[in-house]
Formats: C-alpha cells, sequence, structure tokens
C-alpha cells in the first residue's frame, strides 16, 4: 500500500514539475525575510498584498504557459518577433533580468552563508567558533557548479521538489512549535497600508519577490523544457494553480508565525539571522534549527533557477535549442557563480541587497505584463486559443498591479 501510495505521489509531482521548479526559484531566503518582516511589523495587514501577487502570479504564469504551447515559441522569441521595437524590449528584459538576479545572488548566498554559521553555533554550543563565510560560499559554488556541469532540466526538477518538500516541513513544522497566536492572527487579516516610512517599500518587496517579472520568462522556458504541447493545455493550467496556491500557502505560513509570535511582542526583524535568534527563545533549539534547514533549502533552491537565466534568456531570444552544456552557457553560469561572492566584498549587509533586489524585480513587471497581454490577443499568435474575457479582464488588473506596484517601488526609495 506504502509503496502504491509513494508511486501515486511521485507521479502527481513529476506532473507538475515546472510549478515546483519555479516554487523553488520563487520561494527563497529574501522572499522568507519579506513575508517574516512584514509580519513582524504590520502582522497580517500586509496580506492582501501576498494574496494579490500569487493571483496574478497565476495569471501571468498561465498566460506565458499558453503562448508557448500554442506558439511554439518562448516568450522573449515571440516578443523579438511580434513587436516594431520587440528587439530593444526583448534586451531591455534581459539586461534587467540578470542585473536583479545577480544582485538577488548576492544576497542569497550572503544570507545562505550567515544562516550556516548560526547552524554551526546552535551545533557545537559554541559562540567562538566562526567558519569565515566566503569559505562557506565557496564549497556551495562548487557542489552547484558541478552539480550544473553534469546536470541536465529533470535532474535540477528533482533536486528543487526535495529542496521545496524539506522547506515545507520545516515552516509547518516551526508553525506548530512556536504555536503563534491564532485570534492575533485573524484579527490582522484587515487589509490596509500603514502609515509608516518603509511601507510602501515593504508592499513592493512582497509583490517582486512573488509576483517576479522572471518567473513569468522563465515559466516558458521551463513549460518548453518539460516537452509539453498544445495538447496539455489543461495540464499547464493544472501546474501554475498549484505552483501560485503553494507559493501564496508557505509564504502565509511564514508571515503568520512571525505576526502570531513576534508582532504581539513588539518585536522588529530586520534580518534572516535575527529571525533565528528571536524565534529560537520562543521555540527552542530546534524550531531555530528548523528555520536554518528551511531558509538554506529555500536559498540554495533558487540558485539554480539564477545562474541559469542567463544561457535560458540568450536562448529564449534567438530562438535556439538550450544546451546548458555548451561552452557560453557555462561560461555565464561560472560569472553568475562569482557574483556569490559580492557580500563578501560590499559593504552593504545581505538582506539590504535582497529588499533592494526585490523592489528593483517590480519595477520590471510592466515590461513582462503588457507584451504577454497584446500577444495573446493576436490571431497569428495564437491562433484560435486566443484568451477568454475573464482572462482579459485579469491580464488587465495584472497590468494596473504591476504599474501601481512599481509606484510603490520607486516612492519607497525616493
Amino acid at each position: 500500500m506504502q509503496t502504491k501510495t509513494g508511486k501515486k505521489l511521485l507521479i502527481a509531482l513529476s506532473a507538475i514539475g515546472p510549478g515546483l521548479f519555479l516554487i523553488g526559484y520563487n520561494i527563497g531566503t529574501g522572499s522568507v525575510t519579506t513575508m517574516a518582516k512584514a509580519g513582524a511589523e504590520y502582522g497580517m495587514t500586509l496580506f492582501w498584498a501576498l494574496l494579490l501577487s500569487c493571483i496574478f502570479t497565476y495569471i501571468l504564469m498561465v498566460a506565458y504557459g499558453q503562448m508557448t504551447l500554442v506558439s511554439g515559441n518562448t516568450a522573449l522569441f515571440n516578443i523579438r518577433r511580434s513587436f516594431k521595437a520587440g528587439k530593444i524590449l526583448s534586451i531591455y528584459i534581459i539586461a534587467a533580468l540578470i542585473i536583479g538576479e545577480l544582485l538577488a545572488l548576492m544576497g542569497i548566498m550572503g544570507i545562505v552563508s550567515e544562516l550556516v554559521q548560526e547552524g554551526i553555533r546552535l551545533l557545537s554550543g559554541s559562540r567562538t567558533l566562526k567558519v569565515d563565510t566566503f569559505w562557506i560560499i565557496l564549497v556551495f559554488a562548487i557542489l552547484l557548479y558541478f552539480l550544473l556541469w553534469y546536470g541536465r532540466y529533470k535532474v535540477f526538477e528533482k533536486i528543487l521538489t526535495v529542496f521545496v518538500i524539506i522547506m515545507a516541513l520545516c515552516f509547518l513544522a516551526v508553525f506548530f512549535m512556536v504555536r503563534p497566536s491564532f485570534s492575533a492572527i485573524f484579527e490582522g487579516l484587515v487589509p490596509g497600508i500603514p502609515a509608516t516610512s518603509g511601507a510602501f517599500r515593504l508592499v513592493a518587496a512582497m509583490a517582486g519577490t512573488t509576483c517576479s517579472a522572471a518567473v513569468f520568462i522563465m515559466r516558458s522556458t521551463v513549460v518548453a523544457e518539460k516537452g509539453w504541447t498544445i495538447r496539455d493545455l489543461k495540464t499547464e493550467k493544472k501546474d501554475a494553480f498549484a505552483s501560485a496556491f503553494m507559493m501564496l500557502f508557505l509564504s502565509g505560513v511564514i508571515m503568520a508565525v512571525a505576526a502570531g509570535t513576534l508582532h504581539i511582542m513588539g518585536l522588529r526583524l530586520d534580518s534572516t539571522v535575527e529571525m533565528i535568534s528571536l524565534f529560537e527563545p520562543i521555540g527552542g533549539r530546534a524550531a531555530a534549527f528548523l528555520l536554518i534547514i528551511g531558509i538554506t533549502g529555500a536559498g540554495l533552491s533558487t540558485v539554480f533557477p539564477i545562474v541559469l537565466i542567463a544561457p535560458w534568456l540568450i536562448s529564449d531570444y534567438t530562438g535556439t535549442p538550450r544546451n546548458i552544456k555548451s561552452p557560453l552557457s557555462r561560461v555565464l553560469i561560472f560569472i553568475g557563480l562569482v557574483f556569490a561572492f559580492g557580500s563578501v566584498l560590499i559593504e552593504h549587509t545581505p538582506p539590504i541587497i535582497m529588499v533592494f533586489s526585490q523592489a528593483f524585480q517590480a519595477t520590471i513587471l510592466p515590461a513582462v505584463a503588457i507584451p504577454v497581454f497584446i500577444l495573446l490577443n493576436r490571431q497569428a499568435v495564437m491562433n484560435t486559443h486566443q484568451p477568454s474575457a475573464g482572462m482579459n479582464i485579469g491580464l488587465v488588473a495584472v497590468i494596473i498591479f504591476s504599474l501601481v506596484t512599481t509606484w510603490f517601488a520607486i516612492a519607497g526609495f525616493f
């Protein structure tokens, strides 16, 4: 019976492979820190921003997936070929996404290395034992490059599936271990934007880390990598829903844990490592260690797609086959991993880099949302599979949301 159940679970997980890949990409250290910070400072007041972001993420994932399946071409190739200024727009998207993701990579690896340091402290029981962050990042970079050198998409999908399961189990375990106040969680669900400094920037960061422009461009690529065709349109929609729902669930759990504990205690949260030290007295060393495992898994699951983004975007733009074993891809992946050491060389702390990169991602969203709306309504691209009125209304709502969060990002910084 257990074997049959296990096989059914594996079949179900393999059916939503691209969705799991994007969950691993989307839920990273920045997402965890941002959601926990929002919960600690404002309770569940900003849950509306997370909910809207996940709904719009689903809409855009479906849109980009269907455009790829129907047209037979990936996102940037369609954009470059279908607009007069398509080349300029595509190059802008490529440049903006790569810059944003490299900034995120610096923050992620900085946070992961600090978490490993904290894990060593918990295991050893000594505050004096400390491994330099450079060596921690070096070990992870070598391991990741080895996996990327010999791996294929199906291998990455399986690795990210494992990371997502570990991450989900750890966060759920911590939720029950710290026993948050459910009354505080439900009372705080009244939507609003607090009239405090930094609230706009936090909303933009929440939108940027959930409804990320890179996710939708990557969605097109991973759907193509999966080998799906126009016959898999229903499967693609189910996969997108599973992915968006899990993003909402995991992010909501993280926010609720902070809202039901740190918020009612009046504690602020400014960094990921601080999150461990704040939760250790509440849930004990076991909860702190589970948080370290969960957040580290979230961070490492994000690194895979980030270092693949440059070679995949170039293949997407040129319409050439994706081959991560080509000399160009291996050079680009190596350069990407070099940026993992950025947090060692710059003065800003990793969380500051992460918040900036997430807010920066929010400003790219209109350049991704508007073109897909136009392309989906072109018969030359979609043939008889043009979107329904409901889908068009949803896409217009996404465009409005993208413009509002862009303004939030700009207002939050200036």
